[in-house]
Parts: C-alpha cells; structure tokens; sequence
C-alpha cells in the first residue's frame, strides 16, 4: 500500500511540475551584445555608431562614449578593450563611434571640430549622446568619455566642446585640447605629436575657454594616461595635457598627491578634479589590462563614490601665464637673483627614476637667438632620455642646448625641455641656472 500510494504522490509531483512549466516558461538566456544604430541624429561627418546595452542595464543608467584610435573601428575598439565587461558589471551603457574618412581618424584639428557645436565629429558624437539619454532614459549627469591615441585626443576635444554634456574624461596617449589644429586642409600636425608644442598653463587653459565662449558652469574632471617612450604622440603632450586642465579648474601644477599604483606607473592628483598615470618605459599601445578598471574608478562608475562636481571654471579674464609650479620634492630656497631669465624646474620621480620638466622665460629685453642651460644634477641623479633638447653630460655640470626648432626664446617668451633620469634616493631639483652664462632666476 505504501508502494502504491509513493507510486501516485510521484506521479502528482510530476503532474505538477509539468503544469507549472506550461503556466510558469523559463526565459530564455539573454546575452548583450554589440548593435549599430542608424539615424541617430546630426551627424555632418557620416560616423557610424555602435552601442552596447548590458543585460543589467539600471533605469537610470551613465553613459561612457568610447572612441577608437586611428585605424581602428568602434567594433574594434568593443573588442579590444575592457570597457564592455566592465559596463556587464556595473551597468552602465558604452557608445563606439566609428570615423569613416580614409584613416579613420577622428577630426581634432579643423576649427568645426574644436567649437562647440560646430560642423564635425564632436556634434555627431553628442547626437549618439543624446539619443541615448532619450532612448534608455539616461542620467544626464552621468556621461563621461575615454579614447585612445586619436580617441584620446578626440576626448580632450569633447571635454572641451562640450563641458555641459561630459561629466569627466580619460585620455589614454592624447595631446591638449587645439594641440593637432592645423590649417590648409592638413589632417597631422607634427609639431604636436613630436611633443614640440609647448605653451604655458593660461594659453592651453584659454583654448579650452574660447570653444565655448561665454560658458561659466562646471568643467569635466580629467584623468590623463602616456607612456614615456611613446613614439607617435610623444611624452611631453602628457605634462602639456596637466598644464592644460590644471589651468581650466584653477589649479597649481604641484600635485597634491602621489602614488605609484603598479611598478611603473605613477600617479599625481591635482585636487579632484584632475588625475595624471605616467607609464614608465611604456610605448603607444594604451590601454594595458586593468587601466580601463581604473579609469572607470576615476568615473565613479564602480560603485565607489565619484569626486565632488568641479567648482565653476574659472575667469577666462586675461592673466599673466603662471609658470609651471615647483616640485612636490624636498627643494632648495629659490635663488635670490633677478638676471634677464627666470626657470620653473618640476620633478615627477617615481621609484628610481624621475621626469623633469624645465621651462626658461626670457625676462630680458632682447630676444635669445640659441640658448644653453647649464645647471648641476643632485647627486645619484644621471639623465636618460630627453625632448626639446640635448642635455650632456648625463649627471654632475650638465648643459641643455636647444634643437634646431626651439632655438629662439621672445622677450617675455619661453621654451620648454624635459628629460628622465634614474636617481639613487635624492629627487630633488638643481639650485641654480645659468642661461648663456648669465644666473637665472629660479622659481
């Protein structure tokens, strides 16, 4: 009997997982993936827009715009990087512009291209924007963008078109915002991406103020990545870039903190509004593994609390340039001399190794027509590398000569070096310049 009744309550269990599979079917698996969206909005350069829309997609989801390097594709660019498993995790939704002119390059160096709505690449990547905000009911406060080598310029670009569309950005092997502009129909600028363009804090920081003229909200926070021995955008468009959005928030260039995150890698914090990760010994394949995680930590976009909203941008008001700021490292008193030169000397060190980056200022009354700096290198210090200029001997009483671009110096001009150097524990800075035998003063 007990057999038989077994028998029947096996054969109602059945009964009822069956009726319950007929009342209850399972959902089907749902797997996100890359789609193209056509009709997107103004888009007066014909770009090409993917989107990836993860499966735990929030109501109210952030939106990242990722854009590719020259060469490359949106699709290339989802699959390459970090940032669609990382929007599967955290579930925010990531626009891929493509370029579609022959090089497939973003436009950052025509005048429609740096102005706010203009007539290039930046309108039709803000129509992808905004056509996402209206089609998944996106936070409008939430809309970032990273991009390498051509997108890490493009990122500037958009940072600097538009501050009242994105919130913060990352730029992996960019240059400053209007570094690539040219003229005559060029599409490269070589002064720029041979790391050859420097200028001072205010006029990098006024090319970001006069895309948007009369514009006095917030400015998007940035978050800056280059290797030193970029070969293609080389490694003084990094200190450009910091000059650059350090004067757009009203910020000294001394760091106001720095680590080093990984072995090599070392980071500097201008307040919370700018960040700066230089990769020691690095060439131009950014993003590494793990970078695209920190920059979405830079975001807030991993549940971690983003930094406060940046404070107004400052007064576009003209402002005599600031040289760049001393080093955060132990210093000597500057020199007490007023001779017709003045030298801003800033170090970066990490580890064993430093950057420094060196800025002359002719405060005489004629024009310096070839220049030598000579100065004496903190002991354990021995120079490795060095841009804008030729610097020997490598440590003791060393000399920087100017290169066959750079060799005039305007009254009331600059030119700017820089080199890596190895140390043995003392980081700190020369305590005296001479400029063509004449004592500088120091700053």
């Amino acid at each position: 009997m007990f057999r038989t009744l077994g028998g029947s309550m096996k054969r109602l269990l059945a009964a009822l997982v069956i009726l319950a599979a007929g009342l209850l079917p399972l959902r089907p698996a749902q797997a996100a993936s890359l789609v193209e969206v056509t009709g997107f909005g103004s888009n007066p350069t014909n770009l090409r827009m993917h989107l990836y829309v993860p499966d735990n997609v929030g109501p109210r989801p952030a939106i990242l715009v990722a854009v590719h390097y020259c060469t490359g594709t949106g699709p290339a660019f989802y699959s390459g990087t970090e940032f669609a498993s990382l929007a599967d995790r955290y579930g925010f939704i990531v626009i891929y512009p493509s370029a579609t002119r022959s090089g497939q390059c973003f436009d950052v160096y025509t005048s429609g291209a740096l102005t706010h709505n203009g007539n290039s690449d930046p309108v039709g990547i803000v129509s992808m924007v905004n056509y996402v905000k209206s089609r998944y009911n996106a936070d409008p406060d939430r809309v970032f963008a990273t991009g390498a080598s051509s997108g890490g310029m493009m990122t500037n670009v958009l940072l600097g078109d538009y501050p009242d569309v994105f919130r913060a950005g990352a730029a992996f092997m960019g240059v400053p915002f209007a570094c690539f502009a040219t003229t005559g129909g060029s599409t490269w600028n070589s002064q720029c991406a041979n790391g050859q363009l420097i200028r001072t804090a205010q006029q990098w920081g006024d090319l970001v103020r006069g895309a948007y003229p009369g514009y006095t909200g917030p400015r998007p926070r940035m978050q800056i990545w280059h290797g030193t021995e970029d070969a293609t955008l080389r490694y003084p468009n990094f200190q450009e870039q910091i000059k650059q959005w350090t004067n757009v928030h009203g910020l000294s260039q001394t760091p106001t903190s720095t680590d080093t995150p990984r072995s090599g890698w070392t980071r500097t914090r201008y307040g919370t509004q700018v960040e700066a990760i230089s990769l020691q010994g690095v060439g131009h394949n950014l993003p590494l593994s793990g970078q695209a995680a920190m920059a979405i930590s830079f975001f807030g976009l991993d549940g971690t609390q983003p930094s406060p909203s940046p404070s107004p941008s400052p007064s576009p008001s003209p402002s005599p340039s600031p040289s760049p700021s001393p080093s955060p490292s132990p210093s000597p008193t500057p020199s007490p001399n007023n001779g017709p030169c003045r030298v801003a000397y800033t170090v970066n060190p990490w580890n064993t190794g430093l950057t420094a980056s060196v800025t002359i200022t002719n405060t005489g009354t004629s024009p310096v027509n070839s220049w030598n700096l000579a100065f004496t290198l903190p002991s354990g210090q021995t120079v490795t590398s060095a841009w804008n200029s030729t610097v020997s001997p490598a440590s003791g009483n060393v000399t920087a000569r100017n290169l066959a671009y750079n060799a005039t110096i305007p009254v009331n001009g600059t030119q700017s070096f820089g080199f890596n150097a190895n140390h043995s524990g003392n980081t700190a800075r020369p305590s005296a310049f001479t400029l063509n035998g004449t004592a500088c003063t120091v700053v």
